[in-house]
């Protein structure tokens, strides 16, 4: 017998060489026919495989992302099958699982897949998928694999099997398709319900482009058709929403290449936005008792060597500029001008905590390969501020920043949101880390307290900590469930001590003060990026680049429509007035693509009346208003801050 421990804690005896799917199917039916795979002992597995040891168990369904990952590559298996069974003799090199989906690359001969191939290998896997064959793990011998891809003539699972040693090569085979795979899989293919090939491009083998050209087939399953639809929905929408897209049809930004690649020119309507960006931040922070400071855009090397950012970041960082033999950096980070301006002055007990914010523009030297819209940037505006404090002071201090987060979350609308304990790995201290174990221990489970205590749901994942310290990262999903990363807050128990930072406490002695970086809303490029994704372009009124938009009928009324456009201005609602000799329905049409909220259309009847008629976005008719209550109505929207509608 064999003891299982469950998650749960709870213990209960079975006999050796029992299954996970096996207990699973002891619990209940029902369970058993959602597990795809089991946590054994902290090793993902195939739920069919046979448990000899004690061991701590877990079942692995579709909300996992490990089951997930499994059933992404069985379904890799699965395509497979469908395309060796569609043009016999084709070669397989890899099929990994990818973040959503998985591919194949296949040496198709002359055999070419195209986009009405693939509507048939769908049909084929769903075929296949019906049949409810099981994946079936087999532990061979290396010469007995080799001689079966001998057979084969398959110079792409030789290549693999070259690497590899006695025990630790398996075969998988289900149905009539059989491969070198290491697995985990899914129990069988029956759990395939929802299948859609999505695309096919060329890969040279081993990313090497000396090598032959593969057939790469994109793939995406799900457990039900529901679910696939769903997805495939929210594809959809997902392209609308592109912040690149919709960034160059609402005028927000442009990039150009005189002046370089991930260097963004913000255009007024963007500028708007910054600006509005801005007023919010500032005004939450003076509430909070931060103080602002402006920094250069540049610096001596010596900073960065004494801040430690060189060592570390110094391949993210633009390649310095020598004049009279001192070598200058473009500024990648804004704490080692921070902290040169708390350095500036002699501090006290009484002064900390000591919060000095700023916008500050940092250069960053991405790949470009990484770069991507707003996203991945070479120049960034981040809402950064760093907080000196005591450690009496930390707890409060973290809190706060976590609770500014939630304000901002609220005003945007963001309802789903990870928090990230990100932690150091031991092995690479003095490596990519500051070498000091006590201190990161002790600075982690400060933080790990803080969460625990002010009950913030996080995670915990190793290895993803700032240099100088543990660290907070936030993951916001907007409204149709994209995933971003926005914001930071770190703890610093390194620079402080580098800079010589240090107060006088109530014993009259010389303390270094402990660091906070944060920032709450990230940097401009990224946050707008989110922005217009997670409101399709319909900014709310507050945030609009252009709040209202009027709409004379004909020239004979643009006299009145001026007359209204001054109101709006004299009342700060940022206004523009449509003069073109079009239709009033192209009028109209052209500023809803625009994502105007208001739209005030002016003819006869509001020109006798002396009032307007108003169009929301996406809305339609509102009636007839009186003007000064309209912009009443219009300025208590925006101060509430509502969000698009």
């Amino acid at each position: 017998m064999i003891n299982i421990t469950f998650p749960d804690g709870a213990e209960r005896q079975y006999e050796k060489g029992i299954s996970a799917l096996n207990i699973a199917e002891q619990i209940s039916q029902g369970l058993a026919r959602k597990v795809l795979a089991a946590d054994i002992n902290g090793e993902v597995c195939d739920a069919t495989r046979g448990i000899n040891n004690d061991a701590k168990i877990k079942f692995l369904t579709w909300d996992d992302d490990n089951a997930k990952s499994t059933f992404w590559h069985s379904s890799a298996h699965l395509m497979a099958e469908a395309v060796e069974g569609m043009f016999p003799g084709v070669k397989f090199w890899v099929g990994p699982p990818l973040e959503k989906g998985f591919y194949y690359d296949i040496d198709m001969g002359d055999n070419v897949i195209g986009e009405e191939d693939l509507r048939k290998l769908e049909v084929k896997m769903a075929e296949l998928a019906k049949q409810n064959n099981t994946y079936q793990r087999k532990e061979i011998s290396k010469p007995d694999a080799i001689k079966y891809f001998e057979e084969k003539g398959d110079e792409y699972k030789l290549d693999l099997l070259s690497g590899l040693h006695d025990g630790e090569i398996t075969f998988y085979t289900q149905g009539n398709f059989t491969d070198l795979c290491r697995g985990p899989h899914i129990p069988s293919t029956g759990f395939i319900k929802g299948i859609k090939l999505t695309n096919v491009s060329g890969a040279y083998w081993k990313g090497d482009e000396k090598n032959k050209m593969l057939t790469r087939i994109y793939g995406v399953t799900f457990p039900t058709q529901k679910e696939l639809d769903k997805y495939l929905f929210l594809l959809e929408e997902a392209k609308k929403r592109d912040h690149r897209k919709l960034g160059k049809e609402l005028g927000i930004y442009t990039m150009d290449d005189d002046i370089g690649q991930g260097l963004i020119l913000w255009m007024p309507k963007g500028t708007v936005i910054i600006e509005e960006l801005e007023k919010l931040a500032k005004e939450t922070e003076l509430a909070a008792g931060y103080k602002r400071v402006v920094t250069p855009h540049i610096a001596k090397e010596s900073l960065y060597l004494t801040s430690g950012h060189l060592p570390y970041y110094k391949d993210s960082m633009y390649p310095p500029m020598e004049l009279d033999g001192v070598n200058y950096y473009l500024k990648a980070m804004n704490c080692p001008h921070h902290h040169k301006i708390f350095a500036a002055e002699q501090h006290s007990y009484k002064d900390l905590p000591l919060r000095l914010a700023e916008y500050g523009t940092c250069y960053r030297y991405e790949q470009s390969g990484e770069l991507f819209g707003l996203m991945r940037v070479r120049c960034l505006h981040m809402n950064d501020a760093h907080i000196y404090c005591t450690r009496e002071q930390f707890a409060q201090e973290f809190r706060a920043v976590n609770d500014m987060y939630q304000k901002y979350f609220k005003i945007f609308g963001i309802e789903k949101y990870v928090m990230r304990l990100s932690l150091h790995d031991p092995k690479k201290l003095g490596q990519k880390y500051v070498d000091e174990p006590e201190l990161w221990i002790e600075t982690e489970e400060m933080v790990r307290k803080v969460m625990t205590e002010a009950n913030i749901p996080f995670v915990e994942v190793h290895d993803e900590a700032a240099f100088y310290g543990p660290k907070i990262d936030v993951q916001i999903y907007s409204t149709i469930g994209k995933e971003f990363t926005l914001a930071t807050n770190q703890v610093d128990f390194a620079q402080g001590r580098s800079f010589k930072l240090e107060f006088t406490n109530q014993n009259n002695e010389a303390e270094t003060p402990l660091i906070i970086h944060r920032a709450p809303l990230g940097t401009h490029e990224r946050f707008i990026g989110f922005l217009l994704e997670h409101y399709a372009g319909k900014f709310p009124l507050w945030l609009a680049p252009v709040q209202v938009k009027i709409l004379p009928i004909s020239d004979k009324f643009t006299g009145y429509a001026k007359n209204v456009l001054n109101k709006f201005k004299i009342a700060d609602i940022r206004v523009e007035i449509d003069e073109r000799s079009e239709k009033i329905g192209k009028k109209i049409r052209d500023t809803e693509l625009m994502k105007v909220p208001y739209m005030i259309v002016i003819g006869e009847k509001e020109v006798n009346e002396e009032k307007i008629s108003v169009r929301r976005q996406g809305k339609g008719d509102m009636g007839s208003k009186n003007l000064d209550e309209f912009i009443e109505i219009l300025k208590e929207e925006v101060k509430s801050k509502k969000e698009a509608v």
